[in-house]
Formats: C-alpha cells, sequence, structure tokens
C-alpha cells in the first residue's frame, strides 16, 4: 500500500496478525508518543486499514472476516461481558442453538454451571466447551467442517437443524449496519444462521460495538427477526431507534460513560443495562 511510513506499514502488518492494535501498546514497541502512534491510527483508518475502537484500532474488510485466533483478540473484555449477560437470561432446563462465532462460544463458556439444557450448535468448539458437564446433553451438526475455526456447515448441518424448535437461538453476526441489516461474510454459514433463526422461538443476538463500524457481503437477517441483543455498550441512535420501535431488548453488559475512542474506561456501576 502506496503513502504509509514504515511504522504505519509495520502498525498494518501487526493488526493483521493479531485482530487488533492498542495505543499504549505500540507506543512502549516503536518508542513514540502516544499521540504520534493516534495519527498513524487516524492515517490508516483514513486509508481504510483500520476501524478505530476504544484504545486503538482493528483491521478493516467488506469481504474478508478476519482470521479466527486474532479474532479471539478484537473486543476480548467485552465478549466475555457479553456472553455472561447473556447466559443470564437463559433459564434451566431449556433447548438452544448456539452458533458459530467467538461471541456465541463465550456465552457457552458462561453456561457451564447450568442444568438440564439440551444445546444444538454447528459450532465444533461449543461443543467442546460444554460436552463435559453431566447437565448438558450436546447434539453437533454434521457435515464439512470448516477447518479455519471449527463450523460445520453445508446442508446437511442444516437438514439437522430444521428438526428442531427450540426455546432460544443465540446467534452472532459480523457486522451490524446503520439498516439494521445482520452481516456476515459466508454465505454457507448465513444458510444455517438462517435456519437457526426460523427454528427457534426466541432469537438473541450476542455481538459487541465493533460490529456496528464494520461491513459485511452476505445477509443474515434484520434485526426485527430478534428478541434479544446483548452488546456491550450503549446503541447508535438509529439502531436504538429500531430496536425501540420493534420491541427488542436490549442488555448492555458493560456500558462506557463516553464515546472517545482514547480516553481511559471507567468503571460502570452496574455491569448490565436493560433498555426497552
Amino acid at each position: 500500500m502506496t503513502g504509509l511510513s514504515h511504522r504505519q506499514t509495520e502498525i498494518l502488518n501487526i493488526a493483521r496478525a493479531f485482530g487488533r492494535v492498542m495505543v499504549e501498546d505500540l507506543a512502549r514497541r516503536f518508542e513514540v508518543s502516544a499521540q504520534t502512534i493516534r495519527k498513524d491510527l487516524n492515517d490508516l483508518c483514513d486509508h481504510r486499514s483500520l476501524t478505530r475502537i476504544h484504545g486503538g484500532a482493528i483491521i478493516a474488510s467488506g469481504v474478508e472476516n478476519l482470521a479466527y485466533e486474532a479474532r479471539r483478540f478484537v473486543a476480548a473484555e467485552e465478549k466475555k461481558a457479553i456472553g455472561a449477560a447473556a447466559a443470564a437470561q437463559i433459564p434451566n432446563g431449556c433447548s438452544l442453538f448456539i452458533n458459530i462465532g467467538t461471541t456465541t462460544e463465550e456465552v457457552a463458556s458462561a453456561l457451564t454451571s447450568h442444568q438440564d439444557l439440551l444445546v444444538i450448535t454447528n459450532n465444533l468448539n461449543v461443543a467442546m466447551l460444554l460436552y463435559r458437564h453431566p447437565r448438558i446433553e450436546v447434539i453437533v451438526a454434521g457435515g464439512a467442517v470448516r477447518r479455519a475455526d471449527g463450523a460445520v456447515i453445508g446442508s446437511t448441518a442444516i437438514s439437522l437443524i430444521g428438526q428442531f424448535k427450540v426455546d432460544y437461538a443465540i446467534i452472532g453476526a459480523s457486522a451490524i449496519d446503520e439498516e439494521g441489516a445482520l452481516l456476515d461474510f459466508d454465505y454457507r454459514e448465513v444458510q444455517a444462521a438462517q435456519a437457526i433463526i426460523a427454528n427457534a422461538r426466541s432469537v438473541m443476538l450476542v455481538a459487541d460495538s465493533t460490529k456496528l463500524r464494520r461491513s459485511a457481503p452476505v445477509r443474515i437477517a434484520h434485526l426485527s427477526q430478534i428478541q434479544t441483543f446483548v452488546t456491550d455498550a450503549a446503541l447508535p441512535a438509529g439502531i436504538a431507534s429500531i430496536c425501540h420501535s420493534r420491541g427488542i431488548e436490549v442488555i448492555e453488559a458493560m456500558p462506557h460513560p463516553t464515546a472517545d475512542p482514547d480516553e481511559p474506561a471507567v468503571e460502570p456501576a452496574s455491569t448490565v443495562t436493560r433498555l426497552r
């Protein structure tokens, strides 16, 4: 990419490897001021190579998702909080789908103390997290396994999903646009997600706020098709309006008091905020 300094090129390479970069870490690494790094990140955002997040930036791509291991580093604390808040909404003794994604896996991690659950999943990582727990029955969709992240995709998986009608579906998305469309990158993954939505009585979307600043090419569904949206912080006005008008319950797992991406975070008084 032309027009970038050597340091900016290195920053971009680090972001591609790990999914995100943080201002303070980069300042120490390159032995420059945080202000200099912020300028570098802003330049990379102007080139549409990065997208700013609280305290740093993530890779910006509208056609290709980040590598699976890199996605684990993006908004890791936020995803953990979302997982705990989402799991708190799931009662014992119910059935649920859990689909593909690092955030849905955090929900699975937070469900391990639940009892008498039936979990149907097309995510091998979710199955591995839950199958050892004697009060949780796990059914894994069959089909081709995507080597990159352990996702089970294809017509066989969709056929199995269609044999169930569950109480809850826990779904993720790679991006959410300003009109409320839920988006992803792989049409085969999207087909499985659509089957999950169609065969659940209540659909819960789990997605951190970085998803509101990303793009992806394949439409999963619309916000109007979900009942609960668990995220980490306050939603932009347009998305909040859609949720309010559609009666979607919004749960903020770790609301931030400021939207400035470089202001220090302040510990919230409450870890879960509900909006109607």
